[in-house]
């Protein structure tokens, strides 16, 4: 499956999973609150598919697949008959209202949780949060190679993302965070990772990169792919050798190799290369040669050696039982809400650019398309994220979304008569405006980042 066909495709699904719960959120609270709804639908415009059941409801999938909707009976959008007026919307309390239009969000919140729980579950295939090497503020801050980074602040890092999510979201705030690490003797230790000595002009994409800190699973291993002829190691190393040392120094990753073979070239002499080959450790006496580099043609000391080829392969799975799960899921859930809110702050404030901020449909499909390829674990997560996100945008009080009606009804409580129809038709001109803004962004961000980059 090529990548477009792929993102289009995950795109859909994710959509239509997100959109139903979302709509059917609304629709069965409604249904149960006495109120006669009279379609349901996945997508806008011209059916594609209907059908009625019982009750007059439409079920319909329509051709543009790009949300959806829940409309009932209400005697604003049209006459209604006598005998149904007291299954129209307007006709409900205020009481039900909230919970109809709640609804929405709230379905998305309890899927969200249902996601990440089955993603625990299953268990997600990730690296362990090992750090390969250091540099810049990661050094100064005392960090060393081989650190396992246990906790981020106060939060608990079992794999690379958590640690990376964690450190990432201090590092938007330039604030100094303490980082718990077990060294390779097994004793655990806080060092402070000063990131408020972060310049600040860097992308916010680029952050992580000048931390300092190299995940071990970033390093090339130092596992040989070819041995070239006529070269020193010729005849003596072999294919899928991992080199572990060179002249006593060890290699922790292919890119050590490089200067450990210069330095003995400019030294002179030859001095032992220590190879890992299959259950064996084995020792050669090899001399570096002057010549010139393949890959970058320069003259430089070289063994004769290429890189093997392939990909990391994880080193750690996130995995709950079924029972430890359920707690799993919603501390996931908080945390990731936390998160969420803090970004749209930080948004608002101006201290995160909103290119980096508010994701569009290509975006997402190409998201949604790489975590699918990942495994059902990673697109579980994804998709619990983006169940999230649709929860908490809905939630928020701008007329035409649901939290902009909750806000109508809320101020209804205080007032004790209902907003005017006149103040609700300026708000739905306002929220269109918010909304058409919001997407225009949102495509335009998917325009610079996906397509002109």
């Amino acid at each position: 499956m090529s990548e477009f066909i792929g993102s289009v495709w995950w795109l859909l699904v994710s959509l239509g999973v997100l959109v139903t719960f979302h709509e059917f959120g609304h629709y069965w609270v409604a249904r149960r609150s006495g109120v006669k709804v009279l379609r349901f639908s996945v997508g806008f415009g011209k059916p594609l598919w209907m059908r009625r059941n019982r009750h007059g409801t439409e079920f319909a999938i329509a051709a543009i697949p790009l949300g959806g909707y829940v409309k009932m009976l209400d005697e604003r959008e049209g006459d209604v008959d006598p005998a149904e007026v007291a299954q129209a919307f307007n006709r409900q309390s205020v009481f039900k209202r909230i919970a109809i239009v709640a609804a929405g969000p709230i379905a998305n919140l309890i899927l969200c949780v249902a996601l990440f729980w089955l993603m625990f579950v299953i268990g997600r295939p990730d690296f362990a949060p090992a750090v390969g090497k250091v540099e810049g503020l990661a050094a100064q801050s005392g960090l060393s190679r081989g650190d396992i980074i246990v906790a981020v602040g106060d939060r608990a890092t079992p794999t690379t993302s958590e640690a990376a999510l964690a450190l990432l979201s201090a590092a938007l705030d330039r604030s100094d965070v303490p980082v718990q690490v077990r060294g390779e003797d097994g004793r655990e230790a806080t060092r402070t990772l000063r990131l408020s000595k972060l310049p600040a002009d860097i992308d916010e994409r680029q952050l992580l990169n000048h931390t300092g800190l190299i995940w071990r699973h970033q390093l090339t291993p130092a596992v040989i792919g070819r041995v070239l002829p006529d070269r020193p190691a010729w005849g003596v190393l072999a294919e899928g050798d991992r080199v572990t040392a060179i002249d006593g120094e060890p290699v922790a990753s292919w890119g050590d190799i490089g200067g450990l073979v210069d330095a003995l070239g400019k030294r002179g002499g030859e001095a032992m290369v220590e190879v890992q080959r299959g259950g064996d450790r084995l020792a050669f006496p090899l001399t570096p040669l002057k010549a010139k580099n393949p890959e970058t043609g320069k003259q430089q000391w070289l063994l004769g050696l290429e890189v093997a080829k392939g990909e990391p392969q994880p080193d750690a799975v996130l995995r709950y039982g079924p029972i430890d799960a359920i707690p799993a899921a919603f501390r996931e859930m908080g945390r990731q809400t936390q998160d969420m809110v803090a970004m749209i702050g930080r948004a608002f404030s101006g201290r995160l650019s909103v290119q980096n901020t508010v994701a569009g449909p290509i975006t997402i499909a190409r998201a949604a398309n790489g975590h699918a390829q990942h495994g059902p674990a990673w697109y579980l997560q994804m998709l619990a994220l983006l169940s999230l996100s649709l929860g908490i945008l809905n939630l928020l009080p701008i007329p035409i979304l649901d939290g902009g009606h909750l806000l109508y009804y809320l101020i209804e409580l205080v007032k004790g008569s209902p907003v005017s129809e006149r103040v609700m038709a300026a708000g739905q001109y306002v929220g269109l405006a918010l909304i058409v803004s919001l997407m225009g962004l949102a495509f335009y961000n998917d325009i610079v980042n996906n397509l002109v980059r």
